[in-house]
Formats: C-alpha cells, sequence, structure tokens
C-alpha cells in the first residue's frame, strides 16, 4: 500500500530526510516513530502529496505521488496534527465541501458524510459551528475528513493529540477498528498508543530509518537486565544468599511477599555484566542455599526503553527541529 524509497528532502541547510526507504502492507496498523526533528512530519507531507521530495520515490497504492499525484491522493485519508479547519463553517457544511473537493459521487454524498461523522463521534456536533469546538472535537472533525472517502489507507499524524482519557481510548478502538478494514499510518510521540493500536513500528532518528519489525522484534533488540525470581523463603534468606554471590554486579535488588512462603525477588543487573551468566551465578547460589527456585523471568524491556536506545544521542546533536514543525 506504501511504498517508500531511497527518500530524501533537503532543505538546504537542513536535511530532514535522508535515503529513507520502508513498506507499509495492505491490512496493516503501523506506528511512524522518531524524536522531535526526526523527520516524521515532513514524510507524512510527502506521502500525502502536501510536499515535494528532493529525491526518491513514494508509491501509493501503485500510483507513483510524483506521477500521478491524483490518483495516489485518491487512495488515501490525511489528518495532520493541526488540521486547517474552516472555524466560520459548521461541520455538516465542512464535511459536505470536504467530500466535493474529494469527488465523493453526489449520490453517496450523505452516505459517506454521515458515516464519517458517526465513526468519528461527532454525528451531534453536525449543526456546532467548528470554531466553538474544543481541540479535542476539532481532532474528530479531522478524522471524520479523513474518512469521508472512504479511502484504503489512513495517514494519521497524532490523531489522540487533545482528547481527554475516555476519548483517547474510543479514538484507539476506532483506529484498530479501522485497520481491520483499511491500511493505517499512524505517528504518535505515545509510545502506549502504538503498543494499544499498532501490530508493526519504524522508527526513524535524524531523517533516518533505525529500526522496523513487530513491537515483540524491536522489544527483543534491547537486552533487558531485570529478572525477576520467585523463591520459597521463609527464612528470608534469599536476599543474602544473592547479595554473597561473588562476580554478580547488582543495581539494586528489592523483594515482596507472595503468600504462602514464598517472596519475589527483583533484581537490576548491572548492564556491564553477562545476562546469561548472572542467571547461571544467582541459580548456582539459592541451590547451594537450599532454596526452592519457583520461577525465573527475565523482564522484557519496554518499548519505551527500545525508543531511548534507538533514538539516543547528545543533546547539542539533536537541537534541530524540522522546518516548520516543533516536532
Amino acid at each position: 500500500m506504501i511504498e517508500v524509497s531511497n527518500l530524501t528532502k533537503d532543505y538546504g541547510t537542513v536535511v530532514a530526510v535522508h535515503e529513507l526507504s520502508f513498506s507499509v502492507k495492505k491490512g496493516e496498523i503501523v506506528g511512524f516513530l522518531g524524536p522531535n526533528g526526526a523527520g516524521k512530519s515532513t514524510t507524512l507531507r510527502i506521502l500525502a502529496g502536501f510536499l515535494g521530495a528532493t529525491s526518491g520515490q513514494v508509491r501509493i497504492a501503485g500510483h507513483d505521488i510524483a506521477e500521478a499525484p491524483l490518483a495516489a491522493r485518491r487512495a488515501l485519508g490525511y489528518m495532520p496534527e493541526s488540521a486547517p479547519l474552516y472555524p466560520e463553517l459548521r461541520v455538516l457544511e465542512y464535511l459536505l465541501f470536504r467530500a466535493r473537493l474529494k469527488e465523493v459521487p453526489r449520490k453517496k454524498q450523505q452516505a459517506a458524510i454521515g458515516g464519517a461523522m458517526e465513526r468519528a463521534g461527532v454525528t451531534h456536533m453536525a449543526g456546532t459551528v467548528i470554531g466553538h469546538l474544543s481541540k479535542g472535537y476539532r481532532q474528530r472533525v479531522a478524522l471524520a475528513d479523513a474518512l469521508v472517502s472512504d479511502p484504503p489507507l489512513l495517514i494519521l499524524d497524532e490523531p489522540t493529540a487533545g482528547l481527554d482519557p475516555n476519548q483517547i481510548r474510543e479514538v484507539r478502538a476506532l483506529i484498530k477498528d479501522l485497520g481491520s478494514e483499511r491500511t493505517v499510518l499512524l505517528s504518535t510521540h505515545i509510545l502506549s498508543e502504538v503498543e494499544a493500536t499498532c501490530e508493526r513500528a519504524l522508527v526513524i532518528d535524524r531523517g533516518r530509518l533505525v529500526a522496523e519489525g513487530s513491537l515483540e522484534a524491536l522489544r527483543a533488540r534491547q537486552s533487558s537486565s531485570a529478572l525477576s525470581v520467585r523463591v520459597r523463603d521463609p527464612q528470608l534468606a534469599a536476599e543474602a544468599a544473592i547479595s554473597g554471590i561473588s562476580g554478580l554486579s547488582l543495581r539494586s535488588v528489592s523483594s515482596d511477599e507472595a503468600g504462602e512462603g514464598r517472596r519475589t525477588l527483583h533484581l537490576a543487573v548491572s548492564e556491564a555484566s553477562d545476562a546469561e551468566a548472572a542467571i547461571e551465578m544467582l541459580v548456582r547460589a539459592l541451590t547451594e542455599a537450599r532454596i526452592g527456585i519457583h520461577a525465573l523471568i527475565p523482564e522484557q524491556a519496554s518499548l519505551e526503553q527500545v525508543f531511548s536506545a534507538l533514538t539516543a544521542h547528545e543533546k547539542a546533536e539533536s537541537g534541530t527541529s524540522e522546518p516548520g514543525s516543533a516536532r
């Protein structure tokens, strides 16, 4: 559905996107992640046909965005973070205007607009002037706009910005529902949003793709230095046994009751330590102390840890933002 090959956007003083290549298959919900100034907004604008590339190729639903821009744009619905709505129009008037611009057949316009408003949760606001709406409801109108032509591809830039927690849950559920019918590329700063809605993620930093894959595969890239051990320890001897292990470097050890004479120990192993060797030493020490081990669970790295590891660099090097964007 989306094919990006060696995409570059050079503003002269800033290279916002540098030889970026990725693809999004039909039916996928893909998260598009990156720190401020990474090139996310620039990339999305190029994909949506609102900004030209310096070099490279973008194909949307098989159409080259440079050679067949109208055909490519007919295949997608784009929701920018700050949608340029017309504040003097009522919601229904605005969506009718947008439906006509998007060449929705006249006979289908009423049904298309009604369906888009229902999906976005703004049906009861149809007669309200957009300028009187809260930011959250303006976001919903922008989402209805993206849906009004029933495109097979949705490009959503921060779709839950300005929404309250209940609205965020509703929009996340909607995105999941939409993903069963069409392809969704979702850009967001909220990592929990990616975990709640996406099957796969693309991570860019300073205009380059630094990682892509399923969320499980991305987490697996970052080895965790923490593990939990559940033991039968009525005499509270496990912590003493662990602290006496020669060669095991621990940042912290804590424990809590697990009931029936059991405790769960939470260990943070020094990143300089070999994780496999640390586990072997831990098991040996507890066994020699006659402390029964019921479970030993290496803790998986969070998406936040993975993101930080992939995009961390010196603050002085990351001060450049995308032209025309704070992100």
